[in-house]
């Protein structure tokens, strides 16, 4: 436990590594990942210098989303392993110091699940208003003009109750009924047994897409839509999504899961905010009080979009909007392409992107998650069509080339079969480029980005500052980042050039000598900051 942060709150400022379980390790030998796999590999995440896991979903599922759609909340899928197993690898990870999030997806369910095919059977069954129901219009359309974020309408016809059903994603992942009392209670207990089995917390997915709006009101064109300039592939994003998610019923469930969590000690909870330009908002009203959530994370700093304005204007807007709450920052996830690919120009040094991402990212006020294989500095990968798994990328294929790219198993062996993640084809194929970057080639290098991650997170995690302390930027040359970072006694300076050339910048007044704490090639002389390319300066005032 630090000594400046009690237990009851390791989640602030934490670092969290997120363990895409059917691509971290195989040992069942199907080339898929399992719970047993990700346990043997725990020894690589604690060296990290992480406080935290996060695991993707493991339930029972038909698999249609890669897990995303539960069939059974309290169950694990065969597929990855057994619920002894879960015990097994949550008692490796404690017995390792980590902490434990799981993810949970309550916003819909799978279509196989027992809730649905009771739903479905009739309008008048002890579940039939579990699921969010509508008649047609008169025309025989849908009920109003909501789309999927998968492609099409978001309404899909059921025969049997001669209805439609709404799906914010696939048609195989209806949405649950969050007006209805019985489920709240029902996806409570689910998430009270995971607690009982030691579980610290939950990754709350698509938290904002829980509730809907009662009166199923269409939602208004995007005005760019209107005016036919919007470029985009999905159709989903020409409207403003005013009705579908983000009613404010969610956050009156969320007061409920926060009592649920008190109940045990030092839980901690993450939601996923994906609302487009009302990202902020939503997240001050997510966790704001103390009796929310107690952190989320939005897509900002998860798009393209790689600068020193675009970093401080994402930060300073989280800084004015949420007073009270917390933020978990995040450059790369299993849902978009890797950063060091979306960030690193052609013919760029994707190295040089990594290493510096990591002593930014670790340098944010904040919590913050890591990606695994980003610590590899590992590229998006290239798949083929016919190679392809995500129904998201097969859908919108060419323009769109899904999630599976940033989803290959982990290579940890440069010379074994497959890597050294499975001894059977894999899943998804490992590309060579990945394969050089092995764990165990990169734990021979001492210069390597594995060796860069571990530097900047035993870093911040020996510096309060950076963990706990205010943010307080400063004016700065074109594509230069700085700010202070404060925390008690401790004040930290920190600079990142984001430009392609050289950079050399005065010393703000007051300053006096700086003792430069983290290598990252920046450097000063005669009190000025000299930064090259994607130079890092962190640095701690002696005067």
């Amino acid at each position: 436990m630090d000594e400046d942060r009690p237990d009851g709150d390791w989640w602030r400022g934490c670092a969290i590594y997120q363990v895409y379980p059917r691509s971290f390790q195989d040992l069942s030998g199907n080339g898929t990942g399992d719970l047993k796999g990700v346990a043997q590999r725990v020894g690589h995440i604690a060296a990290l210098g992480v406080d935290a896991v996060w695991l993707s979903p493991f339930f029972k599922s038909p698999m249609a989303d890669m897990g995303y759609d539960v069939s059974d909340y309290r169950a694990v899928d065969p597929t990855f392993g057994t619920l002894e197993d879960f015990d097994a690898l949550v008692a490796e990870l404690h017995g390792h110091g980590l902490k434990l999030i799981i993810d949970q997806v309550l916003s819909h369910s799978s279509d196989r699940h027992p809730w649905f095919m009771e739903s479905r059977a009739s309008r008048a069954n002890p579940r039939a208003d579990w699921y969010v129901w509508a008649d047609a219009k008169p025309d025989g359309t849908a009920p109003n003009n909501w789309l999927s974020v998968f492609g099409g309408p978001a309404w899909e016809w059921d025969s049997t109750r001669r209805q439609y059903y709404l799906h914010n994603f696939l048609a195989s992942q209806p949405d649950l009924n969050f007006h209805n009392p019985e489920v709240q209670e029902a996806l409570l207990g689910a998430m009270r047994f995971w607690l009982d089995r030691g579980v610290d917390g939950f990754r709350l997915d698509t938290v904002n897409y829980y509730a809907h709006d009662r009166w199923l009101r269409d939602n208004p064109p995007l005005a760019e839509s209107v005016a036919g300039t919007i470029d985009e592939t999905n159709p989903y994003l020409f409207q403003s999504h005013l009705f579908d998610k983000t009613q404010p019923e969610t956050v009156d469930f969320l007061k409920r899961f926060r009592a649920l969590l008190d109940e045990y000690a030092a839980r901690a909870s993450v939601g996923e905010v994906g609302d487009e330009d009302r990202s902020l908002q939503t997240v001050a009203a997510y966790t704001r009080g103390g009796d929310r959530l107690h952190m989320c994370y939005t897509f900002d700093l998860l798009g393209p979009k790689f600068s020193a304005d675009h970093v401080r204007g994402c930060v300073e807007a989280f800084e004015a909007a949420v007073a009270d709450g917390w933020v978990c920052w995040a450059f790369s996830n299993h849902d978009v392409v890797r950063h060091v690919s979306r960030w690193t120009p052609p013919g760029g040094d994707t190295d040089a992107v990594a290493r510096f991402s990591i002593a930014l990212l670790a340098c944010l006020r904040g919590s913050i998650c890591l990606y695994q294989g980003e610590e590899l500095g590992l590229t998006e990968a290239e798949i083929a069509f016919e190679d392809l798994r995500d129904p998201f990328g097969i859908r919108f294929w060419p323009g769109f080339k899904g999630r599976d790219g940033s989803r290959t198993p982990m290579p940890w062996e440069a010379g074994a079969e497959n890597a050294g993640f499975s001894t059977a084809k894999t899943w998804l194929p490992i590309p060579p480029e990945h394969r050089a970057r092995a764990v165990d080639v990169e734990e021979a290098d001492p210069h390597s980005v594995l060796a860069r991650y571990r530097e900047v997170l035993a870093f911040r995690k020996d510096h309060p500052a950076l963990r706990l302390g205010s943010i307080a930027f400063l004016d700065a040359p074109e594509h230069v980042l700085a700010f202070w970072r404060d925390s008690g006694d401790e004040r930290l300076f920190c600079a990142f050039n984001f430009g392609g050339e050289p950079v050399e910048w005065p010393l703000p007044p007051g300053i006096g000598t700086l003792e430069m704490l983290l290598d990252g090639e920046g450097r000063t002389v005669h009190d000025t900051v000299e930064l090259p390319p994607l130079g890092v300066l962190v640095g701690r005032p002696l005067g």
